[in-house]
């Protein structure tokens, strides 16, 4: 049983892929609970006047959208233009999270905003850092 389902993770050297995986994963969840409530969002954006429902399942898809690049990625690593995109998400949500936090003031340093800043900038460094790895050009 156990052995079927590791067949279903990437099956390319290294950890970033599975890393690509469990994040997608996680973004998820994200999707799914910005569509069902308002409560972690609010946590999130806790500095924000009103999070709104609309602005909620914006974020949603948008979280979606990254999720689905970085899902592709887990299994296609090793494409230039797919490694590409999927670096460049997480480029944009850094880019959003701290500027959410340190230009906007929508947040404040909490669990929230914290993990996200923290997952984009692990994830920046270390696709930089793999990039000949898992791209043969």
């Amino acid at each position: 049983m156990a052995s079927s389902l590791l067949s279903y993770l990437p099956q390319t050297d290294g950890l970033l892929p599975k890393w690509q995986l469990v994040v997608a994963a996680a973004a998820v969840f994200n999707t799914v609970q910005n569509f069902a409530t308002l409560k972690l969002t609010r946590r999130l954006y806790n500095q924000a006047p009103a999070v709104t429902a609309l602005q909620a399942r914006t974020f949603a898809v948008w979280t979606l959208t990254a999720a689905v690049v970085r899902f592709y990625a887990a299994y296609h690593i090793s494409n230039k233009p797919i490694y590409d995109m999927t670096l460049f998400t997480y480029l944009i949500a850094f880019g959003h999270f701290t500027s959410e936090l340190f230009i906007y003031g929508t947040a404040k340093p909490n669990a929230g905003i914290i993990m996200p800043c923290i997952v984009s900038t692990v994830s920046l460094v270390w696709m930089f850092q793999q990039y000949e790895f898992y791209v043969k050009q």
